[in-house]
């Protein structure tokens, strides 16, 4: 009987399936990296339907609704700022919030404790030692922590990860640097509850205009992610005034940025497939097992429907690896869908001027017959997990 979980990593994942877990009756400490809460980290990230749905299922979506946008919408335009496409959420299910990622953090962070469930700081993983009954995880400051099982939520450079298969691939780049932020708006028409996707001549635009403020995202091409490194925002700056010099509306936007406004870029990344999700007792959620890009607009919410899986497998089946066995059974196929389609969707952000021109004429049409959002979204943003129902194996 699995009493208590050792979840390492307190983002997104791991609150989520420390509250997943306290909702199937099993015990759960977070242990988190940082010296203290990571608040302000972070930029803009969705909460699709079928995230907040699973959300539901314990309890925390409306600590999340509080501090979401609403964005129903979304309009896919070319460099001239003509629509391609629109889609809008599918009806009877929560509508998509558009989320500062800090303040994703800090909520769930809040919810967490609130709920009594301990958080302990500056926990940085280095090992774990395992054996028939038990696993203890190692910490940088010298302590241990013993548990019946093991969770990685440690994201994309997973230590965890690391750990369980030395020989895990790393994260891959997608040939893309992410910018980003928000700034105030100084007049600019609200876009009305639609996130815009602009593909441009030379980048990837998106934005979403509120009365306050203005969300705006740049992907940009580049031989290597060193680049996002090595160079100062000011440059980044003119990189984005070069890029977006012929589309519309982003040159608009750009237009209203400076320098202190353009963060360093961030590499955009995935691994299609983490071929090791468990072994013994420690097993890995969210990135840490199933890493896929922003462009996915995914990415928390694979990670809460993961979460919502795995407590449910640790409740039901009466063993520990036939309950891992039994959450990447249900997990695998879906989140590599998913991370696939994604790195589909990069790969369309750098079209060259030919792929331009046929994209423009067939996505409308496309738009009539393929591209219904039935279609498009279904099979994603339906997803529902019946948390109170038993796993079979």
């Amino acid at each position: 009987m699995i009493e208590h979980a050792l979840v390492i990593g307190g983002g997104i994942a791991g609150p989520v399936t420390a509250m997943a877990l306290q909702r199937a009756g099993i015990r759960a400490t977070v242990y988190e990296s940082h010296a203290g809460a990571a608040d302000g980290i972070g930029g803009a990230l969705t909460l699709a339907p079928n995230g907040r749905n699973a959300l539901r299922r314990i309890g925390a979506d409306d600590v999340v609704a509080a501090i979401g946008e609403p964005r129903p919408h979304m309009v896919m335009q070319n460099h001239t700022g003509r629509e391609l496409a629109r889609f809008t959420d599918l009806p009877g299910l929560p509508t998509t919030l558009l989320l500062h990622r800090s303040r994703l953090y800090r909520a769930l962070l809040d919810e967490t404790l609130r709920r009594e469930i301990p958080v302990e700081f500056g926990k940085r993983l280095v090992g774990f030692d395992q054996d028939a009954d038990t696993v203890t995880a190692r910490f940088a400051d010298g302590t241990a922590a013993t548990g019946d099982v093991l969770i990685g939520a440690d994201g994309i450079r997973s230590a965890v990860r690391g750990e369980l298969d030395p020989a895990a691939p790393a994260p891959r780049f997608t040939g893309l640097l992410g910018l980003g932020g928000w700034i105030a708006n100084p007049g600019l028409p609200n876009s009305g509850g639609a996130q815009h996707f602009a593909f441009g001549k030379r980048a990837f635009f998106g934005y979403s205009i509120a009365d306050d403020d203005i969300l705006w995202f740049s992907n940009v091409p580049a031989a290597s992610p060193d680049e996002a490194l090595s160079r100062s925002p000011e440059h980044w700056l003119s990189v984005l005034h070069e890029r977006h010099a012929d589309d519309v509306p982003a040159r608009d936007i750009v237009a209203l940025l400076q320098p202190a406004d353009v963060a360093q870029p961030g590499p955009l990344e995935d691994i299609p497939t983490v071929r090791v999700w468990h072994r013994g007792r420690v097993v890995l959620v969210g990135d840490a097992a199933h890493p896929t890009s922003p462009s996915s607009g995914q990415g928390a919410s694979q990670a809460v429907e993961s979460a919502l899986e795995l407590a449910r497998a640790l409740r039901d089946v009466p063993t520990v690896e036939g309950a891992f066995a039994a959450y990447e059974s249900a997990r695998r196929a879906r989140v590599e869908k998913v991370i696939a389609a994604a790195a589909r969707v990069n790969s369309g952000k750098a079209a060259g001027p030919v792929a331009r021109i046929v994209r423009d004429l067939m996505m409308p049409v496309a738009l009539k017959t393929v591209m219904t959002p039935e279609r498009m979204f279904g099979w994603l943003h339906t997803h529902q997990i019946d948390f109170d129902s038993p796993v079979t194996v």
